[in-house]
């Protein structure tokens, strides 16, 4: 098939003076181009790398692809990620991972945590605060956690995103506020540890949006394969991170990436994790591929609570997460990349015999 491979890479990106200096930390690297573009060509397919921007108008009628492999993340707006995925449906054209509507609403932390809540489903309590003055609501209590609501890749995630009491979150919710403008999340902090569960596939049950009625029902997660968690070692940090999964550690220190897959969990909180993995991917209505954050509750037996879902989770075969998930599972990253691009195939019932959908220059 005719893929093309659709990214905003880190150095085409836009700058400016007094830019945040961590504003483009979620875009691709040309190594995880390079290595996309030759996993798909390792599967038969004939790649092209295309930069997510408006040339895609362009670009896309020339190309004539049978299907895109969307990773893009987008420069503006509060649905950035959403934005190219938009302009493929307007074209017609096929395109991998998760759609319009999913890719806004995963930015978006409050809004999803909203559509967790509305379905049972354990995530920190949480305000979103618009000005600095906004009082705490009474049910909120300390330590909390203080992040921006529509960044990814640890965006705004410090030791000192952490809060012990009124002065603390005050000071950080104005940092954020200059920084990032946009509103604020704060959370209860989850002291423990932190894994990540990614799975692939679609599901395959009639109501693929809602959980169902018998919670024990087997469909809730037919149609999914799911890695192995992989877990943040945090002891092999410097302290000063404080436990937490950090912007430093997902930048500056990503080469000497510590983990454990798989993680040593007892295998039913396995079983449990994957079980909110797929509830989670439902309700919030994920394709192809996909990666849910947690917390486990150090001071609750490890109860498992969800930090977030990523629905356009990192590839670089190097250090992201779900490549390195895969790697335990026994995958290889050309395996993982082309599973990925056969579930949108299978998802659009394209074959290498379908007519590609013509394209309007």
């Amino acid at each position: 098939m005719r893929v093309a491979l659709l990214a905003n890479l880190q150095k085409n990106a836009p700058t400016w003076p007094g830019m945040p200096e961590d504003r483009w930390d979620d875009l691709d690297s040309e190594e995880t181009i390079a290595a996309i573009l030759a996993a798909l060509e390792a599967g038969g397919h004939e790649a092209t790398y295309l930069e997510g921007n408006l040339s895609l108008l362009e670009t896309l009628p020339r190309l004539q692809p049978d299907i895109c492999f969307n990773i893009c993340e987008g420069h503006w707006g509060d649905s950035r990620e959403a934005q190219v995925p938009a302009i493929l449906e307007m074209l017609r054209i096929p395109y991998t991972g998760s759609g319009v509507l999913t890719l806004a609403l995963a930015l978006d932390k409050p809004m999803t945590k909203r559509v967790l809540a509305y379905h049972n489903l354990p995530t920190p309590a949480f305000q979103t605060f618009e000005r600095v003055t906004e009082p705490l609501d009474a049910d909120m209590r300390f330590p909390l956690f203080v992040k921006p609501s529509r960044e990814g890749t640890g965006m705004g995630v410090t030791a000192e995103s952490i809060v012990h009491d009124e002065t603390q979150l005050r000071i950080q919710l104005r940092r954020q506020f200059d920084k990032y403008d946009q509103p604020i999340l704060v959370e209860r902090f989850i002291e423990g540890r932190e894994v990540t569960v990614g799975l692939i596939g679609n599901l395959t049950s009639p109501v693929a949006w809602r959980l169902p009625e018998d919670l024990e029902a087997p469909r809730i997660s037919r149609g999914l394969h799911f890695f192995p968690p992989l877990e943040v070692d945090m002891s092999r940090y410097p302290e000063e991170e404080a436990g937490v999964y950090t912007s430093r550690i997902k930048t500056d220190l990503v080469y000497q990436f510590h983990y454990l897959c798989p993680a040593p969990l007892p295998a039913e909180l396995v079983e449990e994790l994957n079980w909110l993995a797929a509830a989670t991917y439902r309700v919030t209505g994920c394709f192809d591929v996909g990666r849910i954050d947690f917390r486990l509750d150090a001071h609750d037996n490890n109860k498992p609570y969800i930090l977030e879902i990523n629905p356009l989770p990192g590839l670089n075969p190097g250090y992201s997460d779900l490549p390195l998930e895969a790697r335990a599972d026994g995958w290889t990253f050309e395996q993982l990349v082309n599973r990925i691009l056969d579930e949108a195939v299978d998802r659009y019932a394209l074959t290498e015999d379908s007519p590609a959908t013509p394209i309007a220059a």
